[in-house]
């Protein structure tokens, strides 16, 4: 099977690339490497079934020159702005890199006949809510540019699936952690740490709880439901189990580090930056029920990506 990954520099998106690689499949990746980068897939560039280009997607007749060559089978949409306060900042960020590079996905998918898809998607496109999220949970009220932009292109895929016949797969994504990371909560406090070990500044007062998941259980989620979805556009939730707090993440970032006398400081309020979401909780169910299980509860995917990350580098 011939695989177009787009995003796959990056952190998951290597990833990734590494998994369908080792199922067999030909990989071509394309990434514009401004959140990807290079070394995550140095390891890969000498097998003769991995391509890699340097591209924007939102680059059209560069997107049709690739898809004209490559002929592909299916796309695992990955190109994304991860970064939520990044997106606050610059407000086109978001409909740039989120929305607008889907599209241009799916109408080079339609141009050229490739009628599978991947879309990595978020829990951002809920908003606040105390309530479990299931699949079809309503309304959706995002507080970020993040979140909107994600829920547009989910708008986008449907439609496309249901008028053109192409066949989509939806994953909406937790906090993942793992090697490789470019931003989030354990890479932020392992580069303060490295600026300054007797002060560790954590942002919100450490309550924030969500359930994290590690990069790999995350990648075992997206084959299962690659392979076994079974419907013409589904959706399906990924997340460890249980919810881990910021103020557990920092101590456990300091004691990984060996930092036992580090001081750590919450800088208050109930949430790090505009349009972070303090807290949810996914229901997994559906996914569950095609054989998908975690492999470490939420903190224990937080201690295993710390170990790793301090172990590869960041």
């Amino acid at each position: 099977m011939r695989i177009l990954v787009t995003g796959g520099a990056g952190f998951i998106g290597s990833h990734l690339c590494d998994r369908l690689l080792a199922r067999g499949a030909e990989v071509w990746c394309v990434d514009n490497l401004r959140l990807g980068r290079r070394r995550n897939i140095a390891h890969l560039e000498t097998s003769p079934h991995f391509c890699f280009t340097k591209l924007d997607v939102l680059d059209e007749p560069a997107l049709t020159t690739l898809f004209a060559d490559g002929r592909f089978d299916a796309v695992f949409h990955m190109a994304a702005n991860s970064d939520i306060a990044a997106g606050t900042a610059n407000v086109q960020l978001d409909l740039e890199l989120n929305q607008l590079t889907t599209i241009a996905v799916l109408k080079a998918m339609k141009a050229h006949n490739v009628s599978r898809l991947f879309f990595a998607s978020t829990s951002a496109i809920f908003g606040e809510t105390d309530a479990v999220l299931h699949e079809d949970f309503a309304p959706l009220k995002p507080i970020s540019f993040y979140g909107a932009s994600k829920l547009a292109a989910e708008a986008y895929i449907s439609v496309f699936a249901h008028t053109f016949g192409i066949r989509a797969v939806v994953l909406r994504f937790p906090n993942v952690v793992g090697e490789r990371a470019t931003h989030g909560v354990i890479y932020d406090l392992l580069r303060k740490l490295e600026t300054d070990s007797g002060r560790l500044e954590v942002l919100g007062d450490g309550k924030q709880s969500k359930p994290y998941l590690y990069v790999g259980d995350l990648i075992d989620a997206m084959m299962t439901a690659w392979d076994k979805a079974d419907a013409p556009f589904v959706v399906y939730h990924a997340a460890g189990i249980e919810n881990t707090s910021v103020r557990e993440i920092a101590e456990i970032v300091v004691g990984a580090a060996g930092r036992a006398d580090t001081r750590v400081v919450f800088t208050g309020g109930d949430r790090g930056w505009p349009g972070d979401v303090p807290r949810f909780r996914y229901d997994i169910s559906r996914l569950q029920a095609l054989g998908w299980e975690p492999q470490r509860h939420s903190t224990d995917a937080v201690r295993h990506a710390v170990a790793r990350i301090l172990a590869n580098g960041f």
